[in-house]
């Protein structure tokens, strides 16, 4: 069982087509940035960010993502986040995820853990937060269909769950974060 939060209102984002992504190399050093679209073309590694959003019940807050991202579309996040831009630093990457997709702003992130993921064609190196949020949600329409709040268990065995956003879930709370 899940229950609804309020919306207050979509945040539009804009497109931006030369949008340029930190690259890395096998061992997650800085070698250079791309265009998005090379970045995915060509399956470069880059840094992304899971921000993973509790409320006082402890239940995740998972979104559904929308037919149109170009990896995972209608997937269920259970973590808001993103890719790093160029020169940016994961931190504050998460942060600019985190108020893009949901609106949240002004919240303490803890940094729980880094991990990697290379899978489906995807070579990441995540770094995942944890933030503590009762407040209203803003969902940026082009990236979130639709939100929800879920157990922690349901959550994780959500059957259209992105495998990136479960794993890094998985070594969330095996970690003791949780």
């Amino acid at each position: 069982m899940h229950a609804e939060f309020p919306v207050a209102s979509a945040l539009p984002m804009p497109l931006i087509a030369d949008e340029r992504i930190q690259l890395v190399d096998a061992s997650n050093r800085p070698c250079g940035s791309a265009p998005r679209v090379q970045m995915r073309r060509w399956r470069f590694w880059h840094r992304a960010t899971y921000v993973v959003v509790r409320n006082c019940r402890h239940e995740l807050c998972v979104q559904q993502r929308t037919l149109t991202k170009e990896v995972f579309p209608g997937g269920i996040d259970l973590a808001a986040g993103g890719v790093v831009g160029a020169g940016e630093a994961v931190h504050v990457a998460a942060r600019r995820e985190l108020a893009e997709e949901l609106g949240i702003r002004g919240v303490p992130l803890r940094f729980c853990l880094d991990f990697r993921y290379d899978r489906e064609g995807n070579h990441i190196f995540g770094s995942v937060f944890l933030v503590d949020y009762d407040g209203p949600l803003r969902l940026q329409a082009e990236e979130v269909a639709d939100a929800m709040w879920l157990p922690l268990e349901e959550a994780l065995a959500h059957p259209r769950a992105t495998p990136d956003t479960r794993l890094a879930l998985k070594y969330m709370v095996e970690g003791g974060w949780w």
